[in-house]
């Protein structure tokens, strides 16, 4: 299963826009994994997650922009239905993935100094 944050360790970006509304890591995991695949299916799937998760997802970023993320298509009796960034999508994912790589940056030297200071064995859980 791949992880929203696709790491483990380091910094995870979330950002709150306006009281309920935020974009984290993994929405915006979403959003590219529907730009990857074209389907709102196959992209909740990369996640381990239902398309009723996948979709609710979906329909939080879409009303809380001013214009949809996301459009989907229906598909027919047989499926076939797609899912596509929209122009305003493409410009919400670049400038989230801008300014988490921005925030990487500006923490990297705060983050390799402490962990100079972790024990030779550390906890596999950890609460923050």
């Amino acid at each position: 299963m791949v992880q929203f944050a696709h790491k483990t360790e380091g910094l995870r970006f979330r950002i709150v826009l306006a009281p309920g509304v935020a974009l984290g890591p993994g929405k915006a995991g979403l959003l590219e994994a529907i730009r990857d695949t074209s389907s709102l299916t196959a992209a909740a799937n990369r996640f381990g997650m239902s398309y009723k998760r996948g979709w609710s997802l979906v329909q939080e970023m879409n009303a809380a922009f001013a214009t949809p993320v996301v459009e989907t298509e229906k598909g027919g009796s047989g499926g076939g239905g797609g899912a596509r960034l929209t122009r305003l999508g493409d410009y919400v994912l670049d400038r989230y993935r801008r300014m988490e790589a921005d925030a990487d940056r500006v923490v990297a030297d705060g983050i390799a100094d402490l962990r100079r200071h972790l024990a030779e064995q550390h906890p596999t859980s950890s609460a923050d």
